[in-house]
This record gives C-alpha cells, structure tokens and sequence, in this order.
C-alpha cells in the first residue's frame, strides 16, 4: 500500500485520509512498515519514502525521522515560518505573523533525556516505552553529546542500573541539561529513584551538578534535589536582565526568542501599576521593574515565588518587583492596576477569570499564550469588552508546530 500526502495537519503530520504520517510533506508518496491506530487515526511512525517532494531539505540531526520531537526539520526554515502563520490563520481566524527565532539550532536552553535499560534519549515518535541512544542533540548543541557519553561512563564504571519504564525497577531515570545561552553556565540533574548516588562530578564538565529523586511511579523528570556539587544556580541573560535557574524551575526555552519576547511585553504594557498574574519566577516582572514599572506578581507555585524575589534582589529591583504566593481569585479588583500580563498555563484561562477580567478588568492586557486554540476561546470572550489592538507570533520551538503568541488587548 502507498499513500500521498494530501496536507500538513496542525500538529505538522503528513495526512492521507485516515493516516497520520509524521516527517513528511505534501505531495509525498510514502510506504507504511509500521502503524497504529489511536481512536479513530491510523500513525505511521516508520515508513519508506517512494517519492520525496522537491522542497525537502537534509536533516541536521542525525536521529530525525526517530525522535520524537522535531518533527519539521526536514521542512526549509522560511516554510516551517509559513506553516505556523497558516496554522494560527487557521484557528484564530485571522492573519498573524510569526517572527523567525534569531537561532534554529543551539537554542534549546534544556532538554530532559530518558535512561532505560534500552536506551539513553529521547522517546521515539507516538511512544512513551521506545528510547533511542542520543549521540547528539543539535537543537541544544555539543554539551549533551558529551554529557550523555559521560553519563554511559559513570553508569559503567559503577554498575548503575537504569530505570525500567514497566517495571519500575533501577535506579537512574533521567538526566537532565541546562545551559545559560548567554552566560556558558551549564547545569546536570542526574534524577533517580530512591537511593544513594556516588559522586557524579568527576565525569560531568559542569558549573553545576544535581542528585534529585523521584520517588513516584509517574515518569516525570521532576525529582526532589537531595544534594548538589558546585553552584547551586546557574544564571541566564535576557538582554540587561539576569534569572537564576534551578534544576525545577520553569524558564523560557529558547533564551534567544525569549529576548524579543520581553521586549515586546515591555512595549505593550501601558501605565505605572503592573500585575503580572502567572509571574513564575519573575521573567517578565523583573524585566519590567528594571525599566521603571512597579510590578507585582502572582504566584500559585511557592518555590517559583522565591526565586523570583531572588531574582529581582540579583537585579536590585526588589523594591520595584514584589511577588507573593496567590491565585487570580485572591485580586479583588483588576481595575486598581494600569495593565495586567497574563501568561497562562496551555489550558488558558478559567472561564470565571475570563468573565471578572471583561466585568472588572483593566485598561490594558498583554496576553502570552503557546497554545493558540485556548487563546483563541479566551479571546472569544474578552472581545466583548476588549479590542485586539496588535498580536505577533514567535517561533519559540524550531523545527516543531508549535507557535508562541504575545498581544495587546485595550478596554473598549
């Protein structure tokens, strides 16, 4: 049987009536070696291309069409920009365009790589069991190659066992890596089960080393850190701004497009009185004070709210960022703030905070969002008392279909 690629849908797979072909373009002929179904799609993660489409481009990564993740980079950068602006037109309805990011490899800042007793890497592509060996990974750079054939070596030289995904027995279950793009720290988080670890740093180049455990059955690459050798942060830059990172604290993962990202929130935000409703750990709050805005920030996550207090002292703005540990419904009144920055979790906003911000909400918004559907519902309800006044895409994640949104919203 051969099929042909019909159209990209929107999570950028090839599609041929009911099948769901990934690292493929239009105009494609392809032959399945390997499917299968989920509902009512048939996946093809393995198949011999008949006829290849003249637009392909060479693959840098040496284990694309495996992997998982990018799944676009068989696609010439200047179409990947193209497929996302029709994506968003799409699903929001209008035209919005999407700025290239300023790196398309080395731009990942971290990467979570999975040990099993049949491989060190990333998941293969529509499965949580099948893992690769990683012998490079070009989107982050030269670092995990290396790091990961000195984690073979610490594995070896004490008979370290990896961490089996079904039965749940072994030690080691992830390493994870991550670099400030702009300052050269590098950090490794070694992230097992339970149990003693020996003493990683001899094999690791690194500014910082983690022991974190997960003592759960979820495969999560989130542990809780036990011991550290070294820094016990290492620092990113954002323009004339400096964030601490944490083995579990959440950052940007493209420091570069990050860049233009907080610059464009500084341009949106109107006004002297800030709240920054989804603050974590104060990336746009301490951008925004540095620049002489009075920010606060908002915080569900305790530790997040501590690193940005952190991070605002680094800067010598904490009396311009202040942070607290709360939920939207602990804001008795929008209208007492100039503009308020949200920048939600995928699942958007919860419906009951979409309706006090249209009945109490302020002049001004500036909504971030990585997933245009729930944008796109919580924009819905928000035009009922706000204008789109100016949206921009920006490729945060190369070589992927995802797109990141930041708009301007003004109280009709």
């Amino acid at each position: 049987m051969e099929l042909r690629i019909e159209q990209l849908d929107d999570e950028g797979l090839g599609v041929s009536g009911r099948h769901r072909i990934p690292y493929t373009l239009p105009g494609e002929v392809v032959r399945p070696l390997r499917s299968f179904r989920r509902k009512r799609l048939i996946y093809v993660p393995e198949f011999k291309l008949v006829s290849p489409s003249p637009n392909r481009v060479a693959p840098k990564c040496p284990h694309y069409g495996v992997c998982g993740g990018c799944r676009l980079q068989h696609m010439n950068y200047s179409d990947q920009i193209r497929f996302k602006e029709e994506k968003l037109a799409r699903i929001l309805g209008f035209s919005v365009s999407v700025i290239p990011s300023p790196k398309i490899f080395g731009h990942r800042n971290r990467i979570d790589i999975v040990i099993t007793p049949k491989g060190i890497g990333f998941r293969q592509f529509g499965s949580w069991w099948r893992v690769f060996d990683l012998n490079d990974c070009p989107v982050f750079g030269p670092r995990a190659g290396k790091a990961v054939a000195a984690l073979r070596e610490f594995i070896s030289d004490y008979s370290l066992q990896p961490y089996d995904l079904k039965t749940h027995e072994g030690v080691l279950r992830y390493i994870v890596l991550r670099e400030g793009k702009n300052t050269g720290e590098f950090m490794v988080n070694l992230v097992t089960a339970e149990g003693e670890l020996p003493d990683p740093t001899p094999y690791f180049s690194a500014h910082s080393v983690y022991h974190s455990v997960n003592s759960t059955l979820s495969d999560v690459s989130y542990g809780d850190p036990v011991r550290f050798w070294g820094k016990e942060y290492i620092t990113e830059r954002l323009n004339d701004v400096q964030y601490l990172i944490h083995p579990n604290s959440f950052f940007q993962t493209n420091t570069y497009q990050a860049e233009n990202l907080v610059r464009f929130v500084a341009e949106y935000v109107d006004g002297e009185n800030i709240l920054d409703l989804y603050s974590g750990v104060g990336t746009f709050s301490v951008y925004l004070a540095k620049r002489g805005f009075a920010v606060s920030g908002i915080e569900i996550n305790p530790f997040s709210v501590d690193l940005a207090r952190k991070n605002a002292e680094l800067n010598g703005v904490s009396d311009r960022a202040t942070f607290v540990v709360g939920k939207d419904s602990d804001v008795s009144d929008f209208r007492d703030y100039d503009t308020v920055i949200l920048d939600p979790p995928r699942a958007g906003l919860h419906p009951k905070l979409a309706q006090r911000l249209v009945e109490r909400g302020p002049d001004t918004i500036v909504y971030v969002s990585c997933n245009p559907r729930t944008y796109k519902r919580d924009l819905d309800v928000l035009s009922s008392a706000y204008r789109l006044e100016e949206i921009r895409g920006l490729d945060m994640f190369p070589h992927t279909p995802h797109v990141e949104l930041v708009s301007l919203l003004r109280r009709y």
